[in-house]
């Protein structure tokens, strides 16, 4: 599910990554949406603070990478998150983005910002997003947003490039493409350097369906499954990071990996790697009975995202390209 674990998401990078080939020089881009006219600018010389916004399980994993280069801040709602945030080497600031008023202490704080906080379970407008934007300073250069690849609908099996349009039917995906919008102006008007990613189904060794699994819930019989697009955990962070140093202004990446299968067919994956009965496959009227709306508003929509962006832009090298790759290395772990 996209959006599961956004709250207080982050995580690790590698750090030949960072080091190979980010030391370049300064080039200028022309934004696309009403952007400015901004550079994509060095390693050195333009960020030494970073402000990471949804200190989950994505921000856990990337902090111990970014602490060794910058002075990591995280914003923080729950004060008793923040022994652990320090023992990872970040400084925990508070600050709630529901309270606008709570954060005054992040103007002027930051050089860079990676905003993975989801909009509040609302049916308008992303006002956290709207919050953190009030709140940050002209002195903000560059932003990384993590958005969901929901943002596109269903779209019937279709592969989906970055440049396709969006037309979410999800009040989440709705959340999402405002999110964007406000970025994307926000960005226009200070000159900032802000990048969007855009993220299906995030997984990891803690973050599998087992749960769904063994209680049996069902999956869609293969002629009538839609595709499902997945990211390891750990090649998010490393994506997440390569964006902040390489990603253009006003530009979508889509943080997926290079599979294309079919939802079915990955929890089929999932429950053999670990045991467990595979699923049974039901028509999809029968599964749209047996599930929650939420959940069918995923099992509902199929894309095959591209990513070649990513990779050319961004210089990533996938650890996991496929699920098939996470789920042996879990594997031989266990």
């Amino acid at each position: 599910m996209p959006d599961r674990g956004f709250e207080y998401g982050l995580i690790r990078f590698d750090g030949e990554l960072v080091t190979a080939g980010l030391y370049r020089g300064l080039k200028s881009h022309v934004l696309c949406g009403g952007c400015a006219k901004v550079g994509i600018l060095t390693h050195n010389s333009s960020m030494k603070r970073i402000l990471i916004v949804g200190c989950g399980d994505i921000a856990l994993r990337t902090i111990p990478l970014l602490a060794r280069r910058y002075r990591v801040y995280a914003l923080i709602r729950n004060p008793g998150y923040g022994a652990k945030l320090r023992s990872l080497g970040a400084i925990p600031v508070s600050g709630d983005l529901d309270k606008r008023a709570s954060l005054t202490r992040i103007s002027g704080l930051a050089d860079a910002v990676l905003h993975f906080a989801p909009p509040a379970a609302t049916d308008g407008a992303d006002t956290r997003t709207r919050n953190l934007l009030g709140a940050l300073s002209r002195g903000t250069r560059r932003l990384v947003y993590i958005s969901t690849s929901g943002v596109y609908g269903d779209c019937v099996g279709d592969r989906v490039s970055e440049t396709r349009a969006v037309s979410p039917a999800s009040v989440r995906g709705k959340l999402r493409v405002d999110a964007e919008r406000q970025i994307r102006d926000w960005a226009g008007r200070n000159g900032v350097n802000a990048s969007i990613l855009r993220v299906p189904g995030i997984y990891a060794q803690d973050r599998l369906p087992l749960a769904r699994l063994r209680q049996g819930a069902p999956a869609i019989v293969e002629a009538e499954d839609s595709y499902s697009n997945h990211i390891h955990a750990d090649d998010l962070a490393r994506i997440a990071v390569a964006a902040l140093h390489r990603a253009r202004p006003c530009r979508v990446y889509h943080a997926t990996d290079d599979d294309e299968m079919k939802m079915g067919d990955y929890f089929d994956a999932v429950a053999d790697a670990h045991g467990l009965p595979r699923p049974p496959r039901m028509t999809r009227c029968e599964v749209q009975r047996a599930v929650s709306p939420v959940m069918w508003s995923f099992m509902n929509e199929s894309r095959r995202l591209e990513n070649g962006r990513i990779k050319r832009e961004l210089s990533v090298t996938l650890k996991y390209p496929t699920v098939a790759d996470a789920l042996a290395e879990m594997k031989r772990q266990m």
